[in-house]
């Protein structure tokens, strides 16, 4: 119960500057792109000579980055499990009346606009079984997640931290990837996207920094806990037609690393670059446990550099139901 207490002390002492928060790291709606702007218009002469346009570049598409593409934004359209698991946080206001349910509501609308617009993209396409993905969508969102955060914020925060910039490389590699094979309107897509990551996750970067300043060592106990845990991306539960929760994950997560899009290599580097960001080697006023998890958590990059040169990535293809030709 105290414990307990001192979490909701302190989501309510910075939740007093989330007004600040919110202009820092959100855009005003009126101001924000929105996913027509990316899109051929459909009144448009041209609407029919861009749509062939977009199919004739997807057919040129590598496999495993079109599967990563295709996996990317049926995770982005989960929103609903994310906005639920997040409003449910111990200090966010489920009334919706306090400065972080206003962030989660307001987080939520602008990750929306991915979803809506790599689903569009990818109809407009020609190359993907919307149906097989449409279904792979609903499994997600119907069988929810445990990522082990419970309702604790800290533990959801750097979790969260860690997410966004992973989906910020996802994003920026297959935007980058897309402009070598002359996709110029997906290398568009994905890197706008990439760039509301990257702001997403310096807010929840920023969240936890103030967290450590209020509470550090339960806040490094929390780190440490979501280390050993391991960082489990919602790709983790995909699956497709009569697949179990998790059955495609293993195919995603190796096109992935084929066409290096998300590599092991890139969750150390995340990792490393949150233990610098947060200054964990120089947090002071920490109890003995906490000074054992920092410990842990300073040596954690070598321990995993030494395993992932040991990691051998398969080389088949997998037959992605999504992928329609």
């Amino acid at each position: 119960m105290k414990l307990l207490n001192i979490r909701l002390e302190v989501m309510q002492t910075i939740e007093k500057s989330m007004g600040g928060l919110l202009d820092k790291y959100l855009k005003p709606i009126e101001k924000n792109w929105q996913p027509s702007e990316l899109l051929p218009e459909s009144n448009s002469p041209e609407f029919f000579e861009e749509i062939t346009e977009i199919q004739e570049l997807a057919k040129e598409m590598d496999y495993d980055l079109w599967a990563v593409l295709i996996g990317d934004t049926i995770t982005e359209e989960a929103l609903p499990t994310y906005e639920s698991w997040l409003m449910d946080v111990e200090g966010v206001d489920q009334d919706g009346r306090n400065g972080w349910s206003k962030w989660v509501r307001a987080w939520t609308a602008e990750e929306n606009r991915h979803g809506d617009l790599l689903n569009k993209y990818l109809y407009l396409s020609g190359r993907v079984n919307m149906r097989e993905m449409e279904i792979s969508t609903q499994h997600l969102i119907n069988d929810g997640f445990d990522i082990g955060t419970g309702r604790d914020p800290y533990r959801n925060f750097i979790y969260t931290s860690f997410q966004e910039l992973a989906t910020n490389v996802s994003h920026r590699r297959v935007a980058s990837l897309s402009k070598k094979a002359g996709n110029q309107r997906l290398a568009k897509i994905c890197g706008i996207i990439a760039a509301d990551e990257a702001r997403h996750a310096s807010a929840y970067i920023d969240f936890i920094n103030r967290i450590f300043e209020l509470d550090p060592s339960q806040a490094m106990l929390a780190f440490e806990d979501m280390m050993r845990k391991k960082i489990v991306m919602p790709a983790h539960f995909l699956r497709e037609t009569g697949d179990a929760i998790g059955g495609l994950f293993g195919h995603f997560s190796d096109a992935a690393q084929r066409v290096k899009v998300y590599t092991t290599q890139d969750y150390i580097d995340i990792l490393d670059s949150l233990l610098k960001q947060w200054n964990i080697d120089k947090v002071t006023d920490l109890n003995d446990s906490a000074e054992k998890a920092r410990d842990y958590l300073m040596a954690l990059p070598g321990r995993l550099q030494r395993i992932s040169e040991r990691t051998k990535v398969p080389e088949k293809q997998y037959q992605f139901k999504w992928i329609a030709i």
